[in-house]
């Protein structure tokens, strides 16, 4: 693999109160990252000033970029339209909650380019009684109908080769399997711990409800997926 650079994706819907606070933690891993890393901000349709802050951001400092989507479609569509604007060899991901800290990336660059993916367990979550159980009962739910062996799937926290990255089928809730859809292509995925905190500002955006019933429902549609995915390799 050549020299290793990185795009870290950050989508952002209505995060006003949280972004400046996200980009002072963001700055402290730039500026200890061992390969030229991008922070791309993904603004999916806010209504807030997150599109102003952004821009500020990003123009008083250079690792920062942003586009800004037509309208809200949602964080798989936000995170695969960053994948695409990437020119990286590799691509990260990670929310602007700062509920999970940039500087564990450290950790996870010594992977590359062994790993086609490593994906973050937040071991000690710092969540909602409701976040919680309703993330228990999906992950287990999930696990046992397609026996992915991942632990925290939808943990915000990612680094990807981006040659498998841009590959990833897209679909509405792709982001709940990414490391199953990596694994898919005959990738390797490494798991590690990471930090987790409280949200730093703002509200969560689900309740119980619908933070079960979307994985419940994405989990079918993934396995019929997967018992149709084609996958090759020519020839040597």
């Amino acid at each position: 693999m050549n020299e290793l650079t990185l795009t870290i994706i950050v989508p952002v819907y209505n995060e006003e109160e949280s972004l400046r606070h996200f980009s002072d933690e963001m700055n402290q891993f730039l500026d200890q990252s061992p390969i030229d890393t991008t922070v791309l901000f993904v603004n999916d349709g806010s209504t807030d000033g997150s599109q102003a802050l952004m821009e500020e951001i990003s123009k008083e400092n250079p690792s920062y970029q942003y586009i800004t989507l037509e309208n809200n479609v949602g964080l798989s569509g936000a995170i695969k339209a960053g994948i695409d604007a990437s020119q990286s060899n590799l691509v990260g991901y990670i929310d602007a909650d700062v509920q999970t800290s940039p500087m564990d990336f450290l950790k996870f660059l010594e992977f590359f380019p062994d790993y086609e993916m490593v994906n973050g367990i937040r071991a000690k979550r710092k969540d909602t009684i409701v976040k919680k159980l309703s993330s228990k009962i999906a992950n287990s739910f999930r696990r046992t109908m397609i026996n992915d062996g991942i632990q925290d799937t939808c943990c915000p926290l990612k680094i990807m080769k981006s040659e498998n990255a841009k590959k990833i089928p897209f679909f509405d809730g792709m982001h709940r399997f990414i490391p199953a859809l990596i694994q898919l292509q005959g990738g390797k995925v490494k798991q590690i711990d990471v930090n987790h905190f409280p949200r730093y500002a703002g509200t969560a955006k689900y309740n119980l409800w619908n933070r079960m019933r979307k994985p419940l429902i994405d989990t079918f549609a993934f396995r019929w997926m997967r018992n149709r995915y084609i996958r090759y390799e020519l020839k040597k």
